[in-house]
């Protein structure tokens, strides 16, 4: 998984609201995964995007991650005259081999584990790495992010908390329940598959409750 540091890096390499620069990627990374890849189904028509995946000590894929909607930037900044609607809309499905503990290729040490936990924090990062409360000074960022980093790793560490709820979403066409959470930046939800992926997801400005989940066929479409 990764780890904060990499989050507060991300984050901070994008300040001044511009896209961070590992919002587009190649595919290669995509066709190394052992697992298949999942994306909102076919009902959405939007644009959709590659992100980044993400690799364990040993190089192998363990997740990734697939936009769609509006590339969102940083700054969590709201049009004028819209009720506070946010300019950006987007959902990002990010999928995460389910994976026991396991030793690394070099039999030095031991992999961690994958569940749905794992997915719920890597979603709950995703949306922070687009977040920044406008009346905050550039010098607090990364403090900022830190702490709601590891906000956010709590809550995904404690799925039956009070801060989450149950949210049942179709994937490949069969409902299936999620965990789901709100807050001022936007929502995140995590579950698992039969195909043995967990998923997370997080967005802004687009609804979770009408979103479906399917298998990408052919993920050399999105290069």
């Amino acid at each position: 998984m990764e780890t904060t540091s990499q989050a507060v890096a991300q984050a901070s390499a994008a300040e001044g609201g511009q896209q961070l620069p590992t919002a587009r990627r190649t595919v290669d990374g995509y066709l190394l995964a052992p697992f298949p890849w999942y994306g909102l189904d076919e009902a959405f028509t939007g644009p959709r995007w590659l992100m980044q995946v993400g690799t364990a000590a040993d190089g192998a894929v363990e997740h990734g991650s697939i936009g769609h909607g509006d590339e969102p930037s940083v700054k969590n900044e709201f049009a004028v005259g819209s009720n506070d609607e946010p300019r950006e809309k987007f959902a990002v499905v990010v999928t995460v081999a389910a994976s026991p503990v396991r030793r690394s290729a070099d039999g030095t040490g031991l992999l961690e584990a994958t569940s749905v936990s794992s997915a719920a924090w890597l979603a709950g990062v995703g949306l922070l790495s687009f977040t920044w409360p406008g009346q905050m000074d550039h010098s607090l960022r990364d403090d900022w992010l830190e702490q709601q980093t590891e906000t956010a790793w709590a809550l995904a560490d404690d799925l039956s908390g009070a801060e989450w709820s149950t949210l049942s979403l179709p994937v490949d066409g069969v409902p299936t329940q999620f965990h789901y959470r709100e807050s001022e930046f936007g929502w995140v939800l995590a579950g698992s598959t039969p195909q043995g992926v967990h998923l997370g997801a997080y967005g802004r400005g687009m609804s979770a409750y009408g979103l479906a989940f399917a298998v990408i066929k052919d993920i050399k479409a999105y290069a």
